[in-house]
């Protein structure tokens, strides 16, 4: 096909529905039956661009009119409200569905390298020194541990714990802009950061005091991380192998997938942070806050695999519903 001739011929029709798309509010009886005879023939064109042209430009352009055409035919948005409920109960559990097998893989390597770099440390009093002095470690292990989660007002520690959580969570995320291939790297530091900090814990016999401190907000702290890695590190794999999709489709998909998971990890973690400020450092025995945060835990994991699974099932991606690139054609 000769694009430039299409190009040539059809550039009015197509103006011509971008301008009715426009001014929609105020048509006429006659230009509303224009607008819709206007969005079957550009979905026709849209068809045609797509099966007999690789112009990726040109197919973007035509699905983006489309997609706002059939808007416009179709009726009004839904309201906001009803979105929201959509993201909460369809978009984000399928997306962290449709992950789970990276967000698996991600949580066996992480916890598979923090245990080895406790054990390392733990057994080995020259790596012990090499890190700290005596007196540093028994400050943190008497001290420091378990005072860094009392020593700020519950409320605004929570706070704190928040926004950092989101703002680590989000850096992982944004390396998903260079293909995630920095997301293994930034993973493994936090993973020796852990195994450090439970090394030395448990050279001085404090492995209980350890992870009954972190257990409680680190379980769904961590998942949240691992999920924000996994989609980073998936949408990298979706350029190098994207199967039946175009590789542009793919990375476009993928994309809003990523940004999907950065929108329902702030709650996510607003939760973790508030385990973190009220529980973590509360006066409650050790097994009933470690039972909080297993709870916590194994809600969000329901949450994700049932609604997850369901909405998998009804062939729900948790991509828009109108997504430019892959609106649907005549």
């Amino acid at each position: 096909m000769d694009i430039d001739a299409f190009v040539s011929a059809h550039r009015p029709t197509w103006d011509r529905l971008d301008h009715l798309v426009k001014h929609r509010a105020s048509l006429t009886g006659a230009e509303v039956d224009e607008l819709v005879e206007l969005y079957q023939r550009v979905s026709t064109h849209l068809s045609i661009v797509r099966s007999s042209s690789a112009d990726a430009m040109l197919a973007g352009r035509l699905s983006a009119l489309v997609a706002r055409a059939r808007s416009a035919v179709t009726g009004a948005r839904s309201p906001a409200w009803r979105e929201v409920v959509r993201f909460f109960t369809v978009s984000f559990p399928a997306v962290a569905y449709r992950t789970r097998w990276w967000w698996l893989a991600t949580s066996l390597a992480f916890v598979a390298v923090a245990w080895a770099v406790g054990a390392w440390v733990a057994g080995d009093p020259q790596v012990q020194s090499v890190i700290a002095t005596e007196e540093e470690i028994t400050q943190l292990v008497e001290h420091d541990f378990a005072d860094y989660y009392s020593e700020n007002p519950a409320a605004s520690f929570a706070t704190h714990v928040w926004v950092n959580n989101a703002w680590v969570s989000f850096q992982v995320l944004a390396y998903a802009a260079v293909l995630g291939l920095p997301i293994p790297y930034v993973l493994w530091q936090n993973a020796a950061n852990v195994g450090v900090s439970g090394g030395l814990m448990a050279s001085r016999d404090k492995l209980d005091i350890f992870f009954g401190l972190i257990t409680p907000h680190g379980l769904l702290e961590l998942t949240g991380v691992f999920l924000a890695a996994a989609a980073g590190m998936r949408l990298g794999w979706a350029v190098i192998a994207p199967g039946t999709r175009r590789r542009v489709e793919a990375l476009a998909e993928e994309g809003r997938a990523v940004m999907a998971v950065g929108l329902g990890l702030i709650v996510v973690l607003f939760l973790s942070g508030l385990i973190e400020g009220f529980v973590t450092p509360s006066g409650l025995p050790t097994a009933a806050r470690v039972g909080i945060g297993v709870f916590a835990e194994v809600v969000f994991l329901v949450y994700v695999i049932v609604l997850g699974r369901r909405a998998t099932r009804d062939g729900q991606t948790g991509d828009l519903e109108d997504a430019p690139d892959v609106a649907p054609s005549v």
